[in-house]
Formats: structure tokens, sequence, C-alpha cells
């Protein structure tokens, strides 16, 4: 099995393809901004475009109540995974670290969880996206629309890792400005006194005037947490740059302290925003809330104009989707938990036969998703809602795991240390599990979990069967920490 990314840029020369090819290595091209809008913009969907309205019906106004919670303890998932990245900068992220800290078997499974869950979250947006160009062009067939994002978003990932960040920059920034816009023209309309319910006034008044701030009591509140937390999946996606980050060790940080806060404040600002426009009572999700108020400020378009941003939001998930799968793909192979042909990557330094792999499984499951009945692809989907899941319990315990070694074998301190460790981790990791035991409590969710031990039994026989050698042992992680000048934190 070969080392993973070594901490410096691949060597220059004369033959860059045969370097590459020979080592194996990732090219380090993505920055400090790049980074951090790839964060963004995994977390950020077209799901806050077209709804939250379930959300908003479970808990009514203390959906806030459920962003916040769900925002701080995602906060400390990133926390545990910018430390573990900033030490071990690999392309495997979590899967890799699991491997290192709980075991092989811990490394594979997470590994492979996350790579499903990317695969069928991306198929349901490639269908989506057919679904937002009928808008304009009823008559022209979907497939055609499927096809050609597939094949845009494969030459994007093929080609330098900066052409990729800069693409998912410039949609990040489109999406970032939606819901900028939304909230400003939301302000200005109760400025101004527009009604959108008739009889009914404007204002912060909304949050508490129908039945309180809790209407549906602690019960609401618990059953919205375990759609909201899911808004937030995705955002683990910054721990996978780490291996093609220029300078991991300032940006991983950076990025880490700014997105969660960031995501968190869009998401809460939008949602005080709507329901103190629109009473939360009669938010029914028939029509996007961004619809409403765009028409409201005399922007005749505002149905076009919301078109074109979930497009841009399903193409932003699309990409980012495919880099991650594609990078968990590689760093399993590094550890020998999945073919070898994945490590081979091109003379731009990318990993270009797990893109190749991404966009097949794409276009078979786009036609899979529109022929197979739909509650077997919603059995099928359940999967990405326990992999979220797992993927952040995964994290804090392979941190929690890193920390005791640390500790326990003298060595350095982190640069990009978690605050307030243990009793932060601990609480986290409580709060996830706590997430677990809902989705398990109510019968609309029981599903995920039915499923997620049907997924993990599966694996189980996959290792068993196929996983040999190298596979089996703990992956030897160089560990960066000594060359890390950063002040701790």
């Amino acid at each position: 099995m070969s080392s993973p990314a070594s901490p410096s840029p691949a060597p220059q020369s004369s033959a860059p393809q045969a370097s590459a090819q020979e080592t194996h290595t990732l090219s380090r091209g993505l920055s400090m901004r790049h980074i951090q809008f790839i964060a963004l913009g995994s977390a950020i969907g077209t799901g806050l475009f077209y709804g939250s309205a379930t959300a908003i019906q479970m808990a009514g106004p203390a959906v806030i109540v459920a962003y916040v919670l769900a925002g701080a303890a995602v906060y400390m998932v990133m926390r545990a995974l910018g430390e573990m990245a900033v030490r071990h900068p690999v392309p495997g992220s979590f899967g890799q670290y699991a491997a290192r800290y709980l075991g092989p078997f811990a490394g594979f499974v997470t590994g492979w969880t996350f790579v499903f869950e990317m695969i069928v979250v991306a198929i349901a947006d490639v269908t989506a996206f057919g679904v937002y160009m009928g808008f304009w062009f009823p008559d022209t067939p979907r497939w055609i629309w499927v096809a050609a994002v597939i094949l845009f978003i494969a030459a994007i990932n093929t080609r330098n890792v900066k052409i990729f960040g800069e693409l998912e920059f410039w949609l990040t920034i489109v999406k970032v400005g939606a819901i900028l816009a939304m909230i400003a023209g939301g302000i200005a309309l109760m400025v101004i006194g527009v009604s959108f319910a008739p009889g009914e006034t404007v204002g912060p008044q909304n949050l508490v005037d129908h039945g309180g701030f809790m209407p549906n009591g602690v019960g609401g509140l618990l059953a919205a947490l375990t759609v909201v937390v899911f808004a937030f999946g995705g955002i683990e996606t910054i721990g996978i740059t780490a291996g093609e980050a220029g300078d991991p060790a300032r940006s991983i940080p950076k990025a880490v302290n700014a997105v969660p806060a960031r995501i968190m404040l869009f998401y809460v600002g939008t949602m005080v925003v709507i329901m103190s426009l629109v009473p939360w009572n009669q938010i029914t999700g028939d029509a996007s809330p961004f619809v409403q108020i765009f028409s409201a400020l005399g922007i005749p378009a505002a149905p076009a104009i919301l078109n074109v941003v979930v497009i841009v939001a399903a193409i932003s998930a699309i990409n980012a989707d495919t880099f991650g799968a594609g990078r968990m793909l590689f760093g399993l192979a590094e550890q020998g938990q999945a073919p070898q042909a994945f490590t081979k990557v091109s003379r731009n330094g990318v990993p270009w036969l797990t893109v190749v792999v991404m966009g097949v499984a794409l276009g078979i499951g786009a036609v899979l998703n529109a022929v197979i009945p739909e509650n077997v692809f919603l059995v099928i989907a359940s999967i990405a809602t326990f992999a979220t899941v797992w993927v952040w319990l995964m994290i804090l315990f392979s941190h929690i795991a890193m920390r005791r070694e640390i500790e326990k074998k003298g060595r350095p301190e982190s640069a990009f240390k978690v605050p307030l460790w243990p009793v932060a981790s601990w609480l986290a990791t409580a709060a996830i599990l706590f997430v677990i035991v809902l989705l398990g409590w109510f019968p609309e969710t029981r599903v995920a979990l039915i499923v997620g031990a049907v997924w993990l039994v599966l694996l189980g026989v996959g290792y068993v069967l196929f996983v040999k050698g190298n596979g089996r042992n703990r992956p030897q992680l160089d560990d960066h920490t000594a060359l890390i000048t950063l002040p701790r934190t």
C-alpha cells in the first residue's frame, strides 16, 4: 500500500504525468476561499430554497432552536475533524482517521458508507436537474439534461482541482447571494408592512402569536431536530479537501471556524424572516417562500429566478458530491480497501478513474430513479440519512481515540486543538447519539436505522470476503504537527 499524500505539493518535473502516476500523489491546488466555499456549498442545497417546511410544521417557530442546537453539535464535529485534518491532511480524511484510530473495519465501513451517501444524494440532484430544466424546456426529454450535467461534472472533475474549486466558489456565491437577497428583501417587506396572509400583520410577533413559540411542545421540537440535523449534511467534505489544500495548516482551521457559523446564520436568519412574514401554521410547502418574497418585492420573474438558483444549487451539490466520493475512494484504495486502480492519477494530479466510476453510477442511478417504484428508492435514500449520522459519530470517536493516544504516548500537542476538551467532545457525541435514538423513536424516520443496520451487515460481509492484506492493517498516517508553525488554538 502506498503512503498517504505527502506534506508538500507534488514535485515538479519535466514529465509531470509520469511523476504523478508513479507517486499516486494528488495535486494541492485548493486555496483558502475554495475550501471555505466548498464546505459552505455542500451544506446549502435545494432543501433550503424549497422548504424546511416539514421542520417548521413539526416545531413551529421553535425550529429556530433546533437549528441552533444542531449547529452547535455540528460545529464540534467540524472542530474534531479539523484537528485531525491539520495533523493528517490526507485525501481519505475521516475514512482513514477511523481506520487509523478505531481499526481498519471502522475505516472501511465509514469510507464506503460516505461514498454511497454521496452517490445517492447526487443521483437525486441529477434527477432534479432534469426536472428543473423542464421549467423552460418542457418538450425536451429529461434524459438529455441528465446526460449533459453528468458529462459537464465529469469534465470539471477531471481537470486540475483548482478548476473544480473555482467553479464551486462561484456556484456557492449564487446560492449565498440568493439567501442574503431573500433575508434583506424580507426585512424590507416587514418595514413596509406587506402582508402575505389576509388579516395578518407582519413582524417578529408572528413567532409567538400563533400558539406560542413552541406550539407543538418539546415533542415537536425533537421531531424537527431529526430533520434539521441533516440540513448540515455535507459539511464534512471540508475534511476531504485537506488532501489537496495548498496550505492545510492555515486554510482548514479558518474554514472550520468560519463555515459552521455562517451556515447556521443563513439557516436561522432565513427561518426568522420567513416565519415573521408568514405565520408558521400557514407555511404548507406548496410554494417556495423565496418565490413569495421576490414576487411581493415586485419582481415578476421570481419563479424563473428561483429556478436558476435551484439549478445552481443542484450543480454545486453534484460537483461537491463527485469530488468527495472520488477522493474517499482514492483514500480507500490507498488503504487496500478498494481496487488499486483508484489510486491512479492524471497528469493534473486528479484520480480520474474515480470520476469515471461516479459518472457511470450517476447515469445508472438516474435511470433507476426514474423507473423503479418510488418507495424502493426512498429505502435506498434512507441510507444517506443513516450515513450522515454515522460519519459524524465516527469523526467524534476517531478524534477521542486520537486525543487519548496523544496523551498516552506524550506526542506533540495539536496546533488546532478542540476547545473545552474533553467535555465538549463528549457532549457532542451524546448529542449525535441522541439524534440516532430519535431516528428510531419516530415511525417516519425509523426506516433509516433499519436500512442502516442491513447496510452495515452487508459491508461486514464485503469486508470479510474482499478485504485482504494491507486492508486489514491500520494505515500509517504522516503526522504533520512538527511542520506546523501556527500558534496553538
